[in-house]
């Protein structure tokens, strides 16, 4: 009986200690490790991070994953998820993203990608269009420029924008496509050469949702409302980030 007390006694501490469980897309990797420090700041709460494509995560949603919120790279798979009614209610656009073409070489690197083109470029690391929206941004580019079928021997996939960039780091690839938001992560700070590409793809409207099956609905709720604000937006913004308007 004494035992039942005490255990009584703690459960609100032991749900207050649970980690809120958030899927984010890979391309907000580096800047979600920001917000989170914010929002543990703000709030006191942790979160625990899982880290994929878009498509993979959205795969692992349907399958039952027990995420609490998802931050995906386009507006498409929470919107799939929406549909299915495996969400509390329907995204909304958190952030608006961009893409950079990426070396660690001295490659001369330009708006019309003809470095591509180039002898001395074996790889080129691209997320894959099926499941990541920044691979798709990247394909869509590369026709706009009449570049893929041309380059198409030196694409190199990753599963998602991470492994592109463990790509480009490791030299497996002498360029990649990633997000603006990796290249201005602190931590990689002189590593390489970048070019903003803010044109020629459709914007990447990123969107973030409340998923069925959490069991922290308040606690979901008061992160998606931190994305919101002031603080959030800053981080964002360092990030390279475009912001929807309030």
């Amino acid at each position: 009986m004494r035992g039942l007390i005490l255990l009584l006694l703690f459960v609100p501490e032991l749900v207050q200690a649970q980690k809120l469980r958030v899927a984010v897309a890979a391309n907000a990797q580096f800047v979600m490790e920001a917000l989170q420090a914010a929002f543990q700041k703000q709030t006191g709460q942790q979160l625990e991070t899982i880290v994929g494509s878009s498509g993979k995560l959205t795969t692992q949603i349907q399958q039952g994953a027990p995420y609490d919120v998802f931050l995906s790279a386009d507006m498409s798979y929470p919107t799939t998820l929406y549909g299915q009614k495996l969400t509390l209610a329907a995204p909304v656009v958190y952030a608006y993203g961009s893409l950079v073409l990426w070396t660690t070489t001295n490659l001369p690197l330009s708006a019309d990608l003809s470095v591509l083109l180039s002898p001395t470029v074996r790889h080129v690391a691209i997320a894959n269009p099926n499941v990541a929206p920044y691979g798709e941004a990247a394909m869509t580019l590369l026709n706009k420029r009449k570049l893929t079928g041309r380059v198409q021997s030196k694409i190199v996939y990753g599963e998602s924008i991470a492994q592109v960039n463990q790509y480009l780091l490791t030299g497996a690839a002498d360029v990649c496509f990633t997000a603006k938001s990796v290249v201005l992560d602190p931590a990689m700070k002189g590593k390489g050469r970048w070019l903003d590409l803010p044109a020629g793809y459709k914007p990447i409207a990123q969107g973030v949702v409340v998923l069925q099956r959490t069991t922290q609905p308040r606690l979901a709720q008061q992160f998606i409302t931190f994305l919101r604000s002031p603080a959030a937006r800053r981080i964002l913004q360092q990030f390279g980030y475009k912001l929807p308007t309030t």
